[in-house]
């Protein structure tokens, strides 16, 4: 297997690693909050943009490529925040699966 470079001196933007945590409301639904996790460095690359008309707004998406230091507790599902920017992590793998860098699918949610 070829091993993939990645520099980590582009490293530069400070990320924080959320998780979701659920509580009932008491209703039979439940209230939705966000625990950090850790504090991170990552390499953010935008990937695709796209927007669509429908039900009368526009819904925009935006793709990101988030690349950081392997963790063995990052998972889809969880989030990235970045000075008020909000990722949604959608997927994680191990490039060359040598357990030095993690490779995040992530969508930008709010924009």
């Amino acid at each position: 297997m070829r091993m993939q470079f990645i520099d980590p001196g582009g490293f530069r933007n400070e990320m924080s690693l959320q998780q979701a945590v659920t509580t009932p409301d008491g209703t039979g639904g439940h209230d939705e909050s966000w625990n950090e996790i850790a504090t991170l460095f990552a390499a953010v690359e935008p990937l695709a943009a796209t927007a669509r008309f429908g039900a009368a707004q526009e819904h925009e998406t935006v793709t990101h490529r988030i690349t950081l230091r392997f963790r063995d507790d990052l998972q889809s599902g969880m989030r990235l925040v970045k000075q008020g920017r909000v990722f949604a992590v959608v997927n994680v793998h191990d490039p060359d699966e040598t357990g030095r860098y993690l490779v995040c699918r992530a969508r930008e949610e709010g924009r």
